[in-house]
């Protein structure tokens, strides 16, 4: 049986770089990295899902769907998240 490496399959499944598919699964990804981030970063500051919302003025829930799945997350809202309320530092590149 032939090992076959992540990117080749991501390549047969979702597609080469540039296609509509394959650039959903980036973004979801990416989408799913931040969540984490903001997960392990508001458990570091030993906050509850209830306390990081009331400090950034939204329902626990909203903190939860953020956490779950990263997505509807305005850059306003992440730099309130990350600066404001957790004391962290946000850093953004664009890759072309």
């Amino acid at each position: 049986m032939e090992t076959k490496s992540w990117k080749e399959i991501k390549n047969e499944v979702y597609g080469n770089k540039g296609t509509e598919r394959r650039d959903e699964l980036e973004r979801d990804f990416e989408s799913f990295k931040i969540s984490l981030l903001l997960k392990k970063a508001r458990e570091d500051k030993h906050l509850t899902q209830s306390q990081l919302a009331e400090l950034v003025d939204r329902k626990r829930e909203y903190i939860s769907r953020i956490e779950n799945n990263g997505s509807n997350l305005t850059l306003k809202t992440f730099f309130d998240i990350v600066k404001k309320r957790l004391g962290g530092k946000v850093n953004i590149s664009i890759e072309l």
